[in-house]
């Protein structure tokens, strides 16, 4: 009988968010979902230095890392997969299939023209809903839990989920639903099943930012979330849950680094290539969200 797989997690203050380093103890085996590239938005610099804790715990385990697991097109941070990939050349990249509308999206934005390919190429696996792969003797399927973007998947692995921003702790709700391709329908279905895994079953988030008395934290269980999560725990049914989670998201700010992040997040992590100078840049549209 395989060993249960080992989690840790890291949080990335700046951008409140969590990622997770996953591996069969046995084997040896891991993997990394939603890793965060440091960035400074007021002078552009970007910096490897919380990826690197991750790397060093790698290390540290003696840990073969096979796969870089993204949950979806983030719009609040920058991916580190790339940077990581580069140091762990036999890691793999994966993410949702949905990708290639959300590239679709933010290549018009951009203007990155039909040399920009929007077929989720610059990953190295899309996955479908229900794909299942082996993480040394770990089996982890992937399941399709669109609504707070359209690419959004969550990874189930032995008793736990690592859900991305479909839910967030059971006081802070679920994710915002306006963004390209989002739906409070969509999401309501995904999160009802994602309530049909077992009662015990860990969820893992995305992200937090503490709460009333406490502070960020990241895991809850499935019972939990269906009993407690202020936004659509208790049977909160489809119509009164897409009435509150529309009303919200009005009233809700573009998040502060959407546009550098997705540019870089679309490409699987990696940095605009340099130009004749040697510099690289980030484009800026103006008035254009």
């Amino acid at each position: 009988m395989a060993a249960a797989v080992e989690i840790e997690a890291f949080l990335h203050e700046d951008s409140g968010t969590w990622s997770y380093l996953l591996f069969d103890p046995l084997q040896r085996r891991a993997a990394v979902i939603d890793p965060v590239l440091d960035f400074d938005p007021d002078c552009g610099r970007v910096g490897t230095a919380s990826a690197v804790l991750i790397l060093d715990r790698i290390r540290q385990r003696g840990l073969a890392l096979d796969w870089l697991l993204e949950t979806h097109v983030h719009a609040d941070h920058l991916s580190a997969a790339h940077w990581l990939r580069g140091q762990c050349p036999s890691a793999r990249i994966g993410i949702g299939r949905g990708v290639a509308s959300v590239q679709k999206t933010f290549r018009d934005l951009f203007h990155l023209g039909a040399d920009f390919s929007v077929d989720g190429s610059q990953f190295d696996h899309c996955w479908d809903d229900g794909d299942s792969f082996t993480l040394g003797g770990q089996s982890v399927t992937v399941l399709a839990t669109p609504g707070h973007t359209s690419d959004s998947v969550s990874y189930l692995v032995g008793d736990a989920v690592f859900v991305g921003d479909t839910l967030f702790l059971p006081d802070s709700g679920t994710a915002r639903c306006d963004f390209p391709g989002g739906s409070a329908e969509q999401l309501y279905a995904s999160i009802q099943r994602l309530f049909a895994l077992p009662a015990a079953t860990r969820v893992l988030v995305c992200h937090d930012y503490g709460g009333a008395g406490r502070g960020p934290a990241f895991q809850s269980s499935i019972g939990e979330q269906r009993h407690g999560n202020s936004h659509v725990g208790g049977g909160r049914n489809l119509a009164d849950y897409v009435a509150l989670r529309r009303a919200r998201d009005a009233t809700l700010k573009v998040p502060k680094l959407i546009l550098p992040a997705t540019q870089v997040n679309i490409r699987a992590g990696a940095l605009p290539e340099p130009e004749a100078n040697g510099v690289r840049y980030l484009k800026l549209p103006l008035d254009a969200i």
